[in-house]
């Protein structure tokens, strides 16, 4: 899977803005959390993100990118998460195992 490291407001911008084209993804992630790990990787498995914008925010490192993301998107802060950008705003928010229900294709 590749994915892109959110890691500045920059490119949180670019997420905003990109998602008038293509529905944007943040995986939102905490690398010290066993159960966040699984749910990664049960994700990378179902999932494909060759044809999708798919951020991975490490949120050890970048707590507070993930605090501006709650202000910006009106979502509750909670790991591990996964948001879906469209038109700017966060259409659909998943978190803990709920997340590895999803295929990313069918959204």
């Amino acid at each position: 899977m590749n994915w892109i490291n959110l890691t500045n407001t920059y490119e949180l911008s670019k997420i905003k803005d990109d998602s008038f084209q293509n529905p944007q993804f943040i995986f939102k992630h905490s690398t010290r959390c066993s159960i966040s790990k699984m749910v990664l990787n049960r994700f990378e498995s179902n999932n494909d993100t060759a044809s999708f914008s798919a951020y991975l925010l490490d949120l050890l490192n970048y707590r507070d990118l993930s605090n501006q993301i709650e202000d910006d998107f009106n979502v509750k802060h909670e790991s591990p998460q996964l948001l879906v950008i469209n038109k700017g705003e966060c259409n659909l928010c998943f978190s803990h195992t709920n997340i590895n229900q999803i295929n990313i294709a069918d959204l």
